[in-house]
């Protein structure tokens, strides 16, 4: 028994040994108020406000956003369609952090997976729809990183399909301001795009006498006017982070901040920017209009 006792604590401190050697090998990207920023206007991709805008940084689930492109991606090409029932696999439901936890074998729709993956920030979900599409989820890695590419993210490389902090042996992801805009920019061609990333409340898995609630974690839906999307991310290294977008008359503005130390920061300075974003859009309209020029 004592020897038992004995083997037992030395694999926990083995354990948690292993754990702190992770955390120690990740630099802290988080910066007071935040690593980086951007404003842009989604119509021209023009800047419209930076401070530090290639600074490097942890995107945490904001990567998650390129899964969403990924996909509709393949929906436009006929590859997959959003009823496509996608089944879950033991790899897909043994993930941690945000989820909607996934089963073996569950089966749901491209459709639900992707309002799991947007409102819940489900990284099980990012995984079986990996599994789904590319067979597994290095393959759709590897795809992320040549669309990264081909829309001009020459500063990012992604190592998950979720964003989560890496396991011993792994790299994060990792992304500036400037890049992650010009993935919104490129996902707000899409026009679903908005459907997932707006949606603040939806049921899931509704079969079920009480559904599992997902709730969005971008409260910026709620509290500014025009919001509409777009993702969150947060992780102890990475800081908090979002992508977001909103919409005034004919002007939509993204903002992108990474790495703010708080929450509150965070939404706070995205908000103040996209507003004056969209202000700056409205006053260039104007003053280029007919009448004005009269």
């Amino acid at each position: 028994m004592k020897l038992n006792r004995t083997l037992l604590t030395t694999g926990v401190i083995l354990a948690l040994a292993c754990v702190s050697g992770s955390a120690a090998s990740m630099d802290i990207m988080s910066r007071d108020p935040y690593a980086g920023a951007i404003v842009i206007d989604a119509a021209s991709g023009d800047v419209l406000f930076e401070d530090k805008p290639d600074a490097r940084a942890y995107p945490a689930s904001v990567t998650k956003l390129m899964m969403l492109l990924l996909i509709l991606d393949a929906v436009d090409a006929d590859h997959l369609t959003l009823h496509d029932p996608v089944r879950v696999t033991a790899k897909s439901s043994t993930i941690g952090g945000s989820q909607v936890y996934l089963k073996d074998n569950e089966v749901f729709s491209v459709d639900e997976m992707l309002y799991a993956l947007m409102v819940q920030s489900a990284n099980d979900a990012a995984v079986a729809l990996a599994i789904h599409y590319m067979g597994s989820k290095e393959v759709f890695v590897d795809l992320m990183n040549k669309r990264a590419q081909r829309i001009g993210m020459k500063d990012t490389v992604f190592h998950s399909v979720h964003g989560l902090p890496p396991g011993r042996g792994q790299q994060p992801d990792v992304s500036t301001p400037r890049d992650i805009a010009k993935l919104c920019r490129e996902l707000l061609k899409k026009p679903d795009a908005l459907r997932y990333t707006s949606t603040w409340r939806r049921p899931f898995r509704t079969e079920v006498e009480v559904p599992f609630l997902l709730e969005n974690h971008n409260t910026l839906l709620k509290t500014m006017e025009g919001c509409d999307g777009l993702k969150t991310g947060f992780f102890w290294a990475a800081g908090f982070s979002i992508a977001a977008t909103a919409v005034d008359e004919d002007h939509r503005a993204i903002a992108v901040v990474l790495g703010a130390k708080s929450q509150r920061v965070r939404d706070k300075e995205a908000e103040k920017m996209l507003k004056e974003g969209l202000k700056k859009l409205g006053s260039n309209s104007a003053s280029s209009s007919p009448a004005s020029s009269r």
